[in-house]
């Protein structure tokens, strides 16, 4: 009989996982290249358990965990800022963080550092650097679909977007970068991505489909939350019949 609860406490444990998940998505529905988190089930361990003379096998329950990102485009959306930039296809842009370290994005909305360097809003710098010729303005800066940056019809420098084996392997690492892990394989440039200037990609999620889930997801929770008092009810009858017995 604890087998049940046990069950039922792990549903609940997944499906909490799982409105985690969706709650990060639909907080995220607004942010610049976000990808919707995926999530997968599998069942735990099964016990062999002796039911009525009968060794049957009993599970354990289920476990949640986010198996990785719905890779599908977002939306091209135009800004008309010329330091925004829009990925079209798998690809990310390549950033240096403060500690020195490189990470990975599809959030374009770039800025001019002090120094004149494209940077994040975080400010990342853009790797490769691109740093604008003194007294230049951003209304001056032409880049085209494959990254290369011109000003005053000067070429500058040239953005070069990465992409690895695996993306749903890369680790996320806060403020919508990632890095790469040894399961998503080393970077590699994206030859089937291109850049659109004074635009960028939105996020893919879909709400409806969100909201959807999240309410089933909210019914699986309820119906373990009352497999767990039926299972505590049956309990305390057994043990009441073994008392007075």
């Amino acid at each position: 009989m604890l087998e049940g609860l046990f069950a039922a406490a792990a549903g609940m444990e997944a499906q909490q996982q799982q409105l985690d998940a969706i709650g990060n998505d639909i907080a995220n529905s607004s942010t610049t290249g976000y990808k919707a988190e995926r999530v997968g089930f599998r069942d735990l361990l099964y016990n062999q358990l002796e039911i009525a003379g009968t060794v049957a096998p009993v599970g354990t329950g289920a476990a949640a965990q986010v198996i990785g990102r719905d890779q599908s485009q977002g939306p091209v959306q135009s800004t008309g800022d010329p330091l925004d930039l829009a990925i079209e296809g798998p690809g990310y842009f390549t950033v240096k963080r403060s500690d020195g370290t490189t990470a990975l994005t599809r959030d374009g909305s770039f800025q001019l550092s002090s120094a004149g360097q494209l940077t994040t809003a975080e400010g990342d710098l853009l790797d490769p650097p691109i740093a604008l010729p003194k007294g230049a303005s951003p209304s001056e800066v032409g880049i085209a679909s494959d990254g290369t940056v011109n000003v005053k019809g000067q070429t500058i420098g040239k953005i070069a977007l990465v992409t690895v084996a695996a993306p749903d392997k890369l680790l996320a690492a806060g403020g919508n970068l990632f890095t790469v892990t040894p399961a998503s394989g080393a970077t590699r440039p994206a030859a089937a991505a291109t850049i659109h200037q004074g635009a960028l990609e939105g996020s893919n999620v879909d709400l409806p489909t969100e909201m959807t889930q999240m309410m089933g997801a909210q019914r699986g929770y309820q119906l373990e939350s009352s497999a767990i008092q039926t299972e505590n009810q049956m309990l305390s009858i057994a043990n009441q019949l073994v008392s007075n017995g």
